[in-house]
């Protein structure tokens, strides 16, 4: 999966130039005529995937070619310049028949509506699919996407500075009155520690989750900020942040903040399940637990999801369709789990993940989040809004200016 699925658009320069980074996208004789040399249905694959799970990858790809003879499936990593060669393919109509896909909105118009595909996979196919990731992998009300791989994000505590404190661990359950509470008893100047770590300058994708958990969001359904943005229950959750940063008991971090939780003196971290090595590795004995949830509300995340997609250009649909059903299918999730939360049920509970102390606080924050969109799903320019919206928490919680929340969204929303 893809550490982050934000970038800045670059889709209308890529179209002027296409022609010039044709080349870099795999064209040949071949995939013009959507044949390979011997007759067989050519389908080009394109992944952002590298190292180790581009190896598995291959031998995935590999077993199904072996699978099919009269379909050949030709990888193409691009690596970490996969937004600019996708784009640029999709400008010169020669994308790759499938590819990894997360910013949905942004290439929309390139892909293949595929409802009328998972129809006709029969009865039980989608239903097979945690419900929350159909939300993700579409746009204008159209299926655009078979997900592959996804996170929630959940709460990292560190066990040890619990322990220090006699405190007991986290439970499910708990509030966001709850947390500010253990982050406080977390928090000993003398000892240099700190109850909780957040980013000073939040992705606003991400940070939504915590206005939705509030009853609140970024927009509405058709991407008003105003009296959205800057509603009562959202400033609500800005200022609850920035008090626990002025009262000391949370970081407002440079970064993530993952380097600070990785200094052990760190009580508490929220984000998703790329951190989970990140810290092993570190020697941090964490656990996780869902994120707290409001008075009268459920605890909530915000999803990042990997898809499979088909380019609206393929010339080999079905055979594009195949190949996605056997990437996102039982053997490929269970093959690949050692590198993304698989997203299929069946695997889920033959594999007992729901019950793994880890990995099942992920799955219970996705079926917690059914039925929220994105506001970057809902504003047509929203990576100009998250810019601006970037310079607005920055402003909120920068140590330098802690701008009042009411007036800095009130002014972010006109």
């Amino acid at each position: 999966m893809k550490s982050k699925f934000r970038t800045k658009s670059i889709f209308v320069l890529l179209v002027i130039f296409s022609i010039l980074t044709l080349s870099a996208c795999g064209s040949s004789s071949d995939s013009n005529t959507g044949k390979t040399k011997d007759g067989k249905t050519l389908i080009r694959f394109a992944t952002w995937d590298s190292e180790d799970s581009l190896d598995l990858q291959k031998q995935l790809v590999d077993k199904f070619n072996k699978e099919h003879s009269d379909i050949q499936v030709k990888l193409e990593a691009y690596g970490s310049e996969y937004d600019t060669k996708i784009a640029a393919g999709m400008g010169s109509k020669d994308a790759p028949d499938v590819m990894y896909m997360w910013n949905y909105p942004q290439y929309k118009d390139a892909l293949e509506p595929l409802d009328s595909y998972i129809e006709g996979a029969g009865a039980g196919y989608k239903d097979n699919f945690y419900e929350a990731l159909w939300n993700y992998n579409s746009a204008d009300d159209k299926v655009l996407g078979l997900p592959v791989g996804y996170t929630t994000h959940v709460v990292y505590y560190n066990k040890d500075l619990f322990d220090a404190k006699g405190l007991p661990y986290p439970t499910g359950d708990w509030t966001w009155d709850d947390f500010q509470k253990v982050a406080a008893q977390l928090t000993d100047s003398a000892k240099g520690t700190t109850g909780f770590v957040f980013s000073g300058k939040p992705d606003p994708y991400d940070f939504e989750m915590y206005l939705w958990g509030n009853g609140a969001a970024y927009s509405d359904k058709n991407g008003e900020l105003e009296g959205n943005l800057n509603s009562p229950k959202s400033i609500e959750v800005f200022d609850m942040f920035q008090k626990m940063e002025k009262d000391k008991i949370a970081l407002a971090s440079e970064k993530s903040g993952t380097d600070e939780m990785k200094t052990g003196k760190v009580g508490m971290f929220i984000n998703g399940a790329w951190y989970i090595d990140t810290f092993k590795n570190a020697g941090i004995n964490f656990g996780v637990v869902e994120v707290p949830h409001f008075e009268g509300n459920k605890s909530v995340s915000v999803i990042s999801s990997s898809g499979l997609a088909m380019s609206k250009d393929s010339k080999n649909k079905d055979a594009a369709f195949e190949f996605m059903k056997f990437w996102t299918g039982e053997e490929a999730n269970k093959a690949r789990i050692n590198y993304e939360l698989p997203v299929l049920k069946t695997v889920v509970e033959q594999e007992k993940l729901n019950e793994d102390p880890i990995k099942g606080v992920f799955y219970s924050m996705l079926e917690n989040s059914e039925g929220f969109t994105p506001s970057s799903f809902r504003i047509e320019d929203w990576s100009t809004v998250a810019d601006d919206l970037n310079l607005v928490f920055e402003e909120i919680f920068n140590p330098s200016t802690l701008m009042n929340p009411k007036k800095a969204l009130n002014d972010a929303a006109q």
